[in-house]
């Protein structure tokens, strides 16, 4: 187990490395390398919290783990999750308002006209509304 932990946090501490390489070149990039980088980031940051959730649901590893230790990782997720959902907020909030804008200039392209209009929305037989699964 001592290998298998010590392998994972050098493969985190390589990922992070890497990642600020590439944050360099991000900076300079053009919208397809920024696309890529970020979605390489969503993958690795789902990767992360997938391995945290199957940590927190062992048995065996959480009767071992100090309070302590469970309110850093709270307090460090709650404090990830705000900044996502304040992300989220602010980008669908000015995606949503340059749409609009190249819409009233006639400027939208037609497919995602349709893509964000109600009747394409029911005849992809999406749901309406938000829900929140836990």
């Amino acid at each position: 187990m001592y290998d298998s932990l010590t392998q994972w946090i050098e493969m985190q501490k390589k990922v992070k490395e890497w990642f600020g390489n590439v944050n360099e070149n991000a900076k300079k990039g053009d919208r397809l390398e920024l696309i890529l980088y970020t979605r390489m980031a969503f993958q690795h940051m789902i990767r992360t919290l997938k391995a945290f959730d199957n940590w927190l649901q062992d048995p065996f590893i959480i009767s071992n783990m100090p309070k302590e230790e469970l309110e850093f990782v709270w307090t460090t997720v709650y404090n990830i999750l705000q900044q996502l959902i304040d992300l989220d907020i602010k980008h669908t909030s000015e995606f949503r308002d340059y749409i609009s804008k190249l819409e009233k200039e006639g400027k939208l392209n037609p497919l995602l006209l349709e893509l964000f209009s109600d009747s394409g929305r029911r005849r992809r037989g999406e749901r309406e509304g938000i829900s929140l699964s836990i």
